[in-house]
């Protein structure tokens, strides 16, 4: 796997990209700290950019499935370069409008770089290098989340945002660039008649779907990390607040990718073999107590624990669900598949996002967080019911026909 020099594209690709990206999203926190006061409005300055890449999802769906993965990840990384365009507008123009446009435009091109991307990665390694490479891949992201994070918080006391977003813009063109290398031998699949796969959209998943009980259970449990992650931004600059401290920003930051690289890093050791499902219900109580210990967020060390432990939650629970769903989900679906995957995160995240910042202006962070920590837990209840309930009939079922 190390010798295929499309593993070190998309790896150094991603990590550029990321150092792009993370450093962008300091620079955002840092712009609506100064124009936008309230975190409901923040949310739903978010809210926009999600929005649009949930309505685009079903086009970015078939597109994936019926062209070349990438020449769609070529197309989307211009739509990267072309968002950061606009927020130089609202740079220039202290223009809260700007910031939404560019984030209508960042995530509309999102939308189509994630499921392909995903799609991509099971066509340039071997199905058994599938949960290594996976891990790798979200331990490059990591990195570049640390190193951007700490570089953006140390560059914005010595420059200006618009410096910032310029080394975000020199980031996505370098990942453009480096996209334009990968050599991947694709196969659109296509009918009888020649023509692609593509044209019946989501509408073609729901069979193939209800035949596979445990991957649409693998899906739903697969959102509980956003209850976490979509408030992930506002909780920092609130933590941040609540112990009048700048400097936390980044050691949460730190905490979280520090513990999910080395999660990543070593993920198919600290899972070994079994179950996958019954892993992912595991790290979701353990990411429900990450949430739960944020009740004491005033205490900087609890509060870099908390952060830490739903780091290594991750770090365990992504490569698992990606790998699964890589080599579970038939192929000709998989742009499609991740398409519908990506719209429901967004939704979910939406949701979360607007009720955080709703949470956050009403009853508090303390609060909010024991909300959320239940309904994970919840989640988690009902979904080892399902599992139960599934095995007794797949039991039954068997006993009937011996």
């Amino acid at each position: 796997m190390w010798r295929n020099r499309n593993v070190w594209i998309v790896l150094a690709g991603e990590f550029i990209a990321g150092l792009g990206m993370w450093t962008s999203i300091i620079a955002n926190l840092e712009f609506m700290q100064q124009h936008v006061p309230s975190d409901f409005m923040k949310s739903l300055i978010l809210f926009t950019g999600l929005l649009a890449g949930i309505i685009v999802g079903p086009l970015a769906g078939r597109v994936v499935d019926s062209n070349r993965k990438k020449k769609v990840l070529i197309i989307s990384g211009v739509g990267r370069l072309i968002s950061v365009c606009f927020m130089f507008l609202a740079l220039a123009f202290d223009s809260v409008t700007w910031m939404v446009v560019f984030g209508v435009a960042l995530q509309l091109s999102m939308a189509f770089m994630f499921p392909a991307l995903q799609a991509l990665i099971p066509q340039i390694v071997a199905e058994k290098d599938l949960m290594t490479l996976n891990g790798v891949f979200m331990n490059a992201s990591t990195i570049a989340r640390i190193l951007g994070t700490a570089l953006a918080g140390a560059l914005l006391l010595v420059m200006s945002l618009y410096t910032l977003y310029l080394c975000s813009f020199i980031a996505y063109a370098l990942l453009l660039v480096s996209t334009c290398f990968l050599k991947v031998d694709e196969e659109i699949s296509t009918d009888k008649q020649g023509k692609s796969n593509s044209k019946g959209a989501f509408k073609e998943m729901i069979p193939v779907l209800k035949t596979m009980p445990v991957a649409m259970m693998m899906l739903g449990i697969s959102l509980l990390p956003i209850l976490f992650l979509g408030s992930f931004n506002l909780m920092v600059i609130n933590i941040s607040e609540l112990q009048n401290s700048v400097q936390i920003k980044g050691l949460l930051y730190a905490a979280e990718g520090i513990c999910f690289f080395i999660a990543a890093l070593f993920v198919k050791r600290i899972m070994g073999k079994g179950s996958t499902l019954k892993k992912l219900f595991g790290l979701s109580v353990v990411i429900a107590i990450s949430q739960f210990l944020l009740f004491f967020a005033d205490i900087p060390i609890i509060s870099i624990v908390s952060f830490g432990l739903l780091g290594f939650a991750l770090g365990c629970f992504f490569p698992l669900v990606a790998t699964y769903f890589q080599t579970g989900i038939p192929k000709e679906y998989h742009g499609r598949f991740f398409s519908l995957r990506g719209m429901l995160e967004r939704l979910l995240f939406q949701v979360v996002l607007l009720s955080s910042g709703f949470f956050l202006d009403t009853i508090g962070l303390k609060y909010m967080v024991l909300i959320f920590g239940a309904l994970s837990i919840t989640i988690v209840l009902y979904g080892l019911f399902q599992a139960n309930r599934l095995s007794a009939y797949k039991l039954e079922a068997s006993s009937s026909v011996s």
